[in-house]
């Protein structure tokens, strides 16, 4: 059971560019969503992956030309 989870947090703590930790805490985020709402992890982590990535780049966007 603690497999999972140590292996989210190595992969999270290894990310290198802003555009992939969008997708990979919105993958996170939710994969966990995705699980307790009915056993949707894969789908939830797609989903997060996408939202994620959209709003590290809006974020980023908004930083840039403010």
């Amino acid at each position: 059971m603690k497999l999972p989870f140590v292996s989210i947090i190595l992969a999270t703590s290894m990310l290198a560019t802003s555009a992939s930790a969008g997708c990979a805490t919105g993958a996170v985020v939710g994969g966990v969503v995705g699980h307790f709402a009915g056993h949707h992890a894969l789908v939830g982590a797609a989903a997060g992956c996408v939202i994620g990535h959209e709003m590290k780049k809006r974020h980023h966007h908004y930083r840039r030309y403010r």
